[in-house]
C-alpha cells in the first residue's frame, strides 16, 4: 500500500458535500480534512501497488460533483514522532 494525498478544490458553498461523498463512496480514502488556502480539503488515500494514481485521481475524485481542481501529492516515506 502507498499514500498519496489529494488537495480538492470545490466550487463555491460544496466542501461539505463534496467530502460527505469521498467518505461515503471511495473506500481508499484513509482521512479527510478541511483546509484554509488555495484548496478546501486535503484528503488521505492508501492505493494498493498495482493501481494507477493518475488513473485513481481523475477517475475516482476529479469526477465527484462539486470538484473544480485536484493537486496530487505522492508520499515516499511516514516519519513518526516518538
Amino acid at each position: 500500500m502507498r499514500a498519496i494525498f489529494v488537495q480538492i478544490k470545490c466550487k463555491m458553498g460544496e466542501a461539505y458535500r463534496v467530502a460527505q461523498v469521498a467518505a461515503d463512496e471511495i473506500e481508499e480514502l484513509s482521512e479527510l480534512y478541511s483546509t484554509s488556502g488555495q484548496y478546501d480539503l486535503l484528503a488521505k488515500f492508501y492505493l494498493s501497488a498495482e493501481q494507477d494514481t493518475g488513473l485513481f485521481v481523475t477517475e475516482r475524485v476529479q469526477t465527484l460533483p462539486g470538484v473544480a481542481d485536484t493537486y496530487t501529492l505522492i508520499a515516499f516515506n511516514a516519519f513518526v514522532g516518538g
